[in-house]
């Protein structure tokens, strides 16, 4: 986890600290139930089934003020980069987020200089609703953010 969270993609197009280290991992994983509980976070590794590698992470940010509504964010580590992992695992993320889990909304917020991370979005039927200007500083300047959106009802369009 650490070497993905070090990684330079990892870091330019996430809010991942810069310094990021084994007690910061330890840390968020310790978390992650409490945030879960709480109904503030859903955080999941993402691996393949037949072993324990970590290929990525994804998760659901949910809205403080809108219990239907969460964003969604995601990486994936140097190593497992251009095998479709991100698109696999949002779409399962998404499909069980907008079905069981009885989500009305989520939202995607990728850099537009992330040309991977929009590709993924748009692939799994996100919609892009516009662009948040300058609202993204990962330093040394600001820049534009791509917002996207998904529904339960462009889901049972995809069908």
């Amino acid at each position: 986890m650490v070497a993905a969270c070090r990684d330079p993609v990892v870091q330019r197009f996430t809010r991942i600290p810069a310094d990021y280290g084994e007690v910061h991992g330890r840390a968020f994983i310790a978390g992650a139930p409490g945030r879960r509980a709480r109904g503030e976070s859903l955080e999941l590794a993402v691996a393949p089934a037949d072993d324990g590698r970590l290929l990525g992470a994804i998760g659901l940010m949910m809205d403080r003020h809108d219990a239907g509504r969460a964003e969604i964010g995601y990486w994936v580590g140097p190593w497992a980069r251009n095998a479709g992992v991100a698109g696999r695992a949002l779409a399962l993320l998404s499909r069980w987020a907008l079905g069981p889990a009885g989500l009305a909304r989520l939202d995607l917020n990728a850099s537009v200089a992330n040309a991977a991370s929009i590709r993924v979005a748009e692939r799994c039927g996100y919609v892009r609703e516009g662009t948040l200007r300058k609202a993204w500083f990962r330093g040394p300047a600001r820049e534009d953010l791509a917002v996207f959106s998904l529904l339960q009802e462009d889901l049972a369009e995809q069908s």
